[in-house]
């Protein structure tokens, strides 16, 4: 049995003008079709092959070796490609593009504008829709996730305290302004770091590596800075925190930490303007 809205590996069953039909051999009397602009450039009856499936116009199963941007059950970055009475309609990837009805949307979209939206079946209409009403498809009551774990995050959006995410496609979290030090956007996907979680299973997220892990990689970045600027950097302990956020992205807390492992380890010395390279 195949489905809708995953990748499936299917068998090639036989070849006709529409396309290939395929399927599953124990369960032949179950196919679906890869119209004929997709079959691959060799093939034989018996093959297998992955294929994306998804509902056409007249809502029946079909086949597409295209990459969607987003799968069943899971947050992409889409653009909005049009707005129509009945809903707005954007482009995943696909030839016929996701509908997200007024009533799963956070906001009112508008043509060209991007937008988080999660990916779910309908199960009144079987039908793949979108919502970017994005919060009642994530929950903190239970965590799957622990203190210094790295996880994958998508940026929501942007506040005055900082930048929402959603952590393994699963949990609400924030990265707090202060331990950003690098552009990000909505939409961007990153490899990240649980700083903290509270009492109320709120979590904290940063990009570095936290507390005292942040230590080695932030010394082997000011090493690669050093190398790469001759030996030598006009930053110290004294330096303010908005010059060293400036010129290497790290709040002053950080680096102090890697320049004192550094000058422990007798691999740079701190002079009154700078550190230097032994």
């Amino acid at each position: 049995m195949f489905e809708i809205g995953k990748h499936n590996t299917l068998t090639i069953l036989r070849d006709t003008d529409p396309g290939l039909y395929l399927g599953n051999v124990e369960e032949s009397d179950e196919v679906v079709l890869l119209p004929h602009k997709y079959k691959p450039e060799s093939y034989n009856i018996g093959d297998e092959i992955r294929v994306f499936i998804y509902l056409d116009n007249e809502e029946r199963p079909v086949a597409t070796t295209l990459e969607p941007f987003v799968l069943l059950n899971t947050f992409g970055y889409l653009h909005c490609s049009d707005v129509t009475k009945h809903g707005a309609f954007m482009d995943w990837g696909l030839e016929k593009q996701l509908f997200v009805s007024f009533k799963e949307q956070a906001r009112p979209m508008k043509i060209n504008n991007w937008y988080i939206v999660y990916l779910y079946l309908d199960e009144k209409t079987n039908r793949l829709a979108g919502s970017s009403k994005t919060n009642q498809f994530l929950q903190n009551d239970t965590l799957t996730i622990q203190r210094f774990e790295e996880v994958n995050i998508l940026v929501t959006h942007l506040t005055e305290k900082g930048a929402n995410v959603i952590i393994n496609g699963v949990h609400k979290g924030l990265i707090y302004l202060e331990d950003i030090f690098e552009d990000i956007r909505t939409g961007d996907r990153i490899k990240a770091f649980v700083k903290k979680i509270r009492d109320d299973n709120k979590i904290d997220i940063v990009i570095q590596t936290p507390g005292f892990k942040s230590i080695e990689p932030n010394a082997q970045y000011i090493l690669d800075e050093l190398k790469a600027t001759g030996g030598f950097l006009p930053l110290h302990d004294k330096s303010s925190p908005e010059t060293i956020k400036e010129n290497l992205g790290l709040s002053k807390k950080s680096f102090k930490k890697a320049i004192g492992s550094l000058y422990k380890n007798k691999q740079i010395v701190i002079k009154e303007d700078g550190i230097e390279l032994l």
